[in-house]
């Protein structure tokens, strides 16, 4: 059975990932920093695209909030990186390929799908503060526009 989803107020759940970089992502060593972290079912997919492009280009304003954005997915490490070459994105693809982060944060869970129900993540974002306190959370967002909430709510101090 999978966790619940998180709550604001929360510690998040500490992780480890590799990122496309190939350099190990600790949640550990943000401390002291406000960070986003969006999870997303799949590279270079429709709405995964649309979502990743939309932070790509408010970045340097999640930047200038002093918030940095991460991506998680399952997909692998090579994967991450033909996507976000493709896409010219400027932050980090972390692969969740266990979904073990995932389970954690609460997002992989039984969703719709053309109709039936699988499992897989739930589109759904996280405002980490430099506490490693959940300020605030997105849960089975549309790609679309959800960036600019992300930002405005940072906007407003995290």
């Amino acid at each position: 059975m999978p966790n619940p989803l998180l709550s604001t107020g929360d510690i998040a759940p500490e992780f480890t990932l590799q990122s496309d970089e190939g350099v190990p992502f600790s949640l550990t060593d943000q401390r002291g920093k406000s960070l986003v972290i969006y999870f997303y079912p799949r590279d270079n997919t429709p709405g995964c695209t649309t979502e990743a492009n939309e932070f790509n280009s408010l970045l340097e304003e999640f930047e200038a909030a002093g918030v940095q954005v991460v991506g998680i997915s399952p997909d692998g490490l090579e994967s991450h990186r033909k996507f976000r070459t493709g896409q010219h994105l400027r932050f980090p693809l972390l692969s969740d390929d266990g979904r073990e982060v995932a389970r954690r944060f609460g997002v992989f869970r039984t969703k719709k799908m053309y109709g039936r129900e699988v499992e897989g993540i739930v589109r759904s974002t996280f405002l980490i503060d430099a506490e490693g306190r959940i300020a605030e959370l997105w849960d089975n967002v549309r790609a679309k526009g959800h960036a600019a909430r992300v930002l405005e709510r940072v906007k407003k101090g995290v």
